[in-house]
C-alpha cells in the first residue's frame, strides 16, 4: 500500500461518512447543507481564485433544495483576527440560519467556529476571551442548555485541517498574540475538501499549508503517549512522507493534481494527528509571531530547534522521521553512527534543508521586522495558563518556572541558527 492509499484509508476511518474528500467532490457541500436545514448562511474567504468555487457551492446548495440567506458573508483575514469573529457573529445573529457553511482556509473556518460560539452562547458570555482554553464551550453549553448552529466546513487550502478539528485559533492584533479554543463541540458536523481547488492557490499559501501539516503530525508524534504511539506513527509518517516527496513538484507545476492530492491528504492527516494528540513547542511559539510571519513559516522555523531540545526523549520518533528525510535526499549521515543528540541534529538539519529547498526562512533573523521583542513576547505567552496545554504536550514538559532557562535558549538558537545555544534539560 502506497502513502496515498494509506492516507485515504486512515481518513475514511477517521470521519466515517461525514467527510467528502478527493478530486471533484465540491458539490457534496449542497447535499450536506440540505441534510442540516433549509436556510443556509455562507461565509467565504475573499480571493479571485476562490470565486468560481464559491459559485459552485452556492449552486450545489440550491440544487439540493436549500436556500442561501442574504449575501455571501466575507470570511476572515489571516490568523482570524477577533474583529472578524465579532463581525461574522453579527451576521449570524441577523440572518438566523439553520446551518452555516464556512468556505476558506484555516483562518476563515476558525473564525466561523468562534463566531458560532458567540452567536449561540451569547447569553452565557459574549466575550470571546471566555472560551479560550480547553473545554470552555462545552461547559457553557451544559450550563445554558444551548446548542451550536450546525456547521459545514469547506476547506480550500491544504494547511491547518481546521475543517476536521476541535481547534479555533483567534488573534488579538493589538497584542500580536494568538489564542486557542480547544473543544470537541466546535468540530464541524460535516466537511468537504476538493483537492483540485488548490491548483489555483498562490505558491506561498501552498508552502505555508504543507509545513503546517508537517508541524501538526511532527509535534503530535513527538509528544504522543505510549498507548497511542502506533496510531500516531502511522499518521505522522504518512503525512510527512507525502509532503516531503510532493511539495517541490506542487510548487514547480501548480496544476499537477497528483501532487495537489498528495498535499491535501497529508494536511488532512495533520488534522487527524491533532485529534489523537496535541501540538507543542513549534505551535506555541508561532502564536507570538503572527504579525511578523505566517503560521506555516513560523512552525517550519521553530520545529528543528525544538527537535534538538527534545532529542533525548524522542529517539524512537526521530528514527522514523530520519528515514523519511534520508530517503528523500535531505539527510546524508548514517543513522547507525549517531547517538540520540546527533540523531536530533541530523533530523533538524534535514528539516532545514527541506525549508531551504522551497525558499523558506530557516531562522528567526531571516524574517523582516523580527526583533528581540518577539522572543520576550513568546516567553511571556508560554507562561499564560490559557496555553498551558502546549507545554504539557511536550515530550520534555516544561512549566512556567522553567520557561526562561530552557525555552529562552531554544528561541535564541532559532534566532541565529545556532544549535549549540540550546540547553538540554537535565544535562
Amino acid at each position: 500500500m502506497n502513502a496515498k492509499e494509506k492516507a485515504r484509508k486512515l481518513l475514511e476511518g477517521f470521519k466515517d461518512g461525514n467527510y467528502a474528500f478527493g478530486l471533484g467532490v465540491l458539490k457534496k457541500a449542497g447535499v450536506f447543507a440540505s441534510e442540516l436545514g433549509k436556510k443556509v448562511m455562507v461565509i467565504a474567504a475573499e480571493g479571485d481564485w476562490l470565486e468560481p468555487s464559491v459559485a459552485k457551492i452556492v449552486a450545489s446548495i440550491e440544487e439540493a433544495g436549500a436556500e442561501v440567506v442574504g449575501e455571501i458573508v466575507t470570511g476572515a483575514l489571516p490568523n482570524a483576527p477577533r474583529e472578524d469573529v465579532y463581525r461574522i457573529e453579527s451576521s449570524i445573529l441577523h440572518y438566523q440560519p439553520d446551518c452555516l457553511i464556512a468556505v476558506g482556509g484555516g483562518s476563515t473556518i476558525d473564525a466561523v467556529k468562534a463566531a458560532n460560539v458567540l452567536a449561540s452562547l451569547g447569553k452565557y458570555s459574549n466575550d470571546i476571551e471566555t472560551y479560550f482554553g480547553t473545554g470552555q464551550v462545552t461547559a457553557a453549553m451544559e450550563k445554558t442548555g444551548s446548542q451550536l448552529i450546525p456547521l459545514i466546513a469547506v476547506q480550500t487550502a491544504a494547511s491547518s485541517a481546521a475543517h476536521l478539528t476541535k481547534y479555533s485559533n483567534v488573534t488579538d492584533p493589538e497584542a500580536g498574540q494568538k489564542k486557542l479554543i480547544v473543544d470537541e463541540a466546535i468540530i464541524p458536523l460535516k466537511a468537504v475538501f476538493d483537492y483540485s481547488i488548490t491548483t489555483s492557490a498562490p505558491a506561498s499559501l501552498t508552502i505555508d499549508g504543507a509545513f503546517d501539516g508537517i508541524a501538526h503530525s511532527l509535534e503530535v508524534f513527538y509528544g504522543i503517549s505510549d498507548n497511542n504511539y502506533d496510531k500516531a506513527k502511522e499518521i505522522a509518517a504518512t503525512c510527512i512522507e507525502l509532503v516531503v516527496n510532493n511539495i517541490q513538484e506542487a510548487i514547480k507545476n501548480p496544476e499537477n493534481q497528483e501532487a495537489r492530492e498528495a498535499l491535501g491528504l497529508a494536511t488532512d492527516l495533520g488534522g487527524y494527528a491533532i485529534m489523537v494528540g496535541g501540538t507543542n513547542g513549534g505551535h506555541l511559539t508561532s502564536f507570538s509571531l503572527v504579525d511578523v510571519t505566517s503560521h506555516g513559516r513560523a512552525c517550519a522555523i521553530m520545529n528543528p530547534y525544538y527537535t534538538v531540545f527534545f532529542a533525548p526523549a524522542i529517539e524512537k520518533q526521530l528514527s522514523v522521521i530520519y528515514n523519511i528525510f534520508k530517503e528523500a535526499g535531505f539527510i546524508e549521515e548514517d543513522n547507525k553512527q549517531l547517538n540520540e543528540k546527533e540523531l536530533g541534529r541530523a533530523v533538524a538539519e534535514g528539516m532545514i534543508k527541506l525549508s531551504a529547498s522551497v525558499g523558506f526562512p530557516t531562522k528567526l533573523e531571516d524574517l523582516a521586522g523580527f526583533s528581540d521583542k518577539y522572543i520576550t513576547r513568546a516567553l511571556e505567552a508560554a507562561k499564560n495558563p490559557q496555553l498551558d496545554m502546549k507545554l504539557k504536550n511536550m515530550p520534555v514538559p516544561l512549566n512556567a518556572s522553567l520557561i526562561d532557562d530552557y525555552m529562552g535558549p531554544i528561541l535564541e538558537a532559532a534566532k541565529t541558527g545556532d544549535f549549540d545555544k540550546i540547553v538540554i534539560l537535565g544535562q
